[in-house]
């Protein structure tokens, strides 16, 4: 280096490094070496350690975690068997981010693990116009396919959720057969200072009617409740062990509205239904759609920031607007094993992925949906007979990295809530 040559901020090359794994869907300049020797041994014990001590504290929430990471993994399959089959050249596949330990090299793909058990990805050359390749590699970057191999190849993540998805629902339902209410209440939960408490009702009893009134629901249960105003008593007939009685309960204030309070959560009792192979696979189509729709209002509500911060303070106590992690949807698969048992963890793994695959469309970078509405842009902006339209990617990059600080927040928020106030 000579005297007038200076080397460039740290930062910068910190900040230009973000932005281009950012832009370009993966780590940037950390093809050799492959990682490996003690680094691995140390990093696959660690990783292979927890999994076992998971397993060994709840056995469902081991079944779940283990199938979260087949999804995963099979997200970025589709997305490198489609890039693959487009003449596109991948040259990393990994599961997990932040540092590698340990990795593997096949032609000129690298394959490895990273620290990090939060994601994966696949790095395919050319994503934009930030994102710089080997010229000779070019006829192979992603950029200079056609723009129906580029939307295959973006959105072929998240069809694989709901392929998965389907197959696990089409698997439930013919093995085990389809849930179905049976008009039952069921005490889910039974708050240690309410009314319903010193009354002496417990967990797993039926409620058959507050205040004279029958129930069949949650639903039915509020309703009930909110006929009556704090300090009265009410009778609730229960059933436990198949012999009924008569509970006199006080009911106290809720301390978010003011009104009546209980202090139990209920739901209606649910069980399986046996059903034909051909009404499993309508069903799972059908019910694919009825999922679908409604994560759609569960990704509007969850990364609503107003909804978030109104958790956070207390002033939103609605947990299923609540933002949610691996961690606590892990907790909450334990509690759906212990009552459902292998059907309810694949029921649980068959939403989670719905939800994935569409947040995953969302059309901002660092996104899937991000890279396909700049391929629509492109698209619509090209002209034929003259060089195609590319955007300049650079433009969004300020937007691109504040959705990434906005689910960090989002992540340490949901972690917060896990565990301040994990969802039941």
């Amino acid at each position: 280096m000579t005297d007038t040559q200076m080397a460039p901020p740290k930062a910068a090359n910190t900040y230009s490094k973000i932005r281009g794994e950012v832009v370009a869907g993966g780590a940037l300049g950390e093809e050799d070496p492959v990682a490996g020797g003690p680094r691995a041994v140390i990093g696959l014990s660690i990783l292979g350690g927890l999994l076992v001590v998971l397993a060994f504290a709840s056995i469902w929430a081991f079944v779940f975690v283990v199938g979260l990471l087949i999804s995963i993994f099979l997200h970025e399959l589709g997305h490198f068997v489609a890039a693959r089959r487009s003449g596109m050249k991948v040259t990393q596949f990994f599961i997990g981010m932040g540092p590698k330990i340990w990795s593997f090299r096949r032609g000129e793909v690298e394959f490895g693990v990273r620290a990090l058990p939060i994601g994966a990805f696949v790095r395919i050359i050319g994503m934009n116009n930030l994102d710089e390749t080997d010229p000779g590699d070019e006829p192979r970057a992603y950029r200079t396919k056609s723009y129906p191999k580029r939307m295959i190849t973006i959105t072929a993540g998240s069809i694989m959720h709901m392929f998965i998805a389907i197959v696990l629902l089409v698997v439930v339902y013919s093995t085990w057969g389809k849930i179905e209410g049976t008009g039952r209440v069921i005490a889910t939960d039974v708050i240690a200072d309410g009314g319903a408490a010193a009354a002496g009702l417990l967990p797993d009893d039926y409620v058959i009617s507050i205040g004279g009134a029958p129930v069949s629901n949650n639903a039915e249960v509020r309703a009930a409740i909110a006929q009556y105003q704090p300090g009265d008593t009410i009778t609730i007939v229960t059933e436990r062990g198949g012999q009924v009685a008569d509970l006199r309960a006080t009911l106290g204030s809720s301390p978010e509205t003011g009104g009546a309070y209980l202090g139990v959560s209920a739901g209606e009792q649910a069980k399986f239904q046996d059903q034909p192979l051909g009404s499993a696979i309508a069903d799972s189509f059908t019910d694919l759609g009825d999922v679908a729709w409604q994560s759609v209002g569960g990704v509007v509500k969850v990364m609503n920031p107003v909804n978030i911060v109104q958790h956070l303070t207390g002033a939103n106590t609605d947990q299923t607007t609540q933002p949610v992690t691996v961690y606590g949807i892990s907790r909450l698969s334990s509690d759906i094993g212990d009552a459902t048992g292998l059907p309810g963890i694949l029921l649980t793994l068959a939403g989670v992925n719905v939800f994935v695959g569409l947040l995953n469309m969302v059309p901002l970078l660092p996104f899937d949906g991000g890279h396909a509405a700049i391929a629509t842009y492109e698209r619509i902006r090209s002209r034929k007979g003259r060089e195609p339209y590319r955007a300049d990617v650079a433009k969004m990059v300020p937007v691109a990295m504040a959705v990434m600080s906005f689910l960090v927040f989002v992540l340490f928020a949901g972690l917060y809530l896990d565990i301040t106030n994990p969802i039941r």
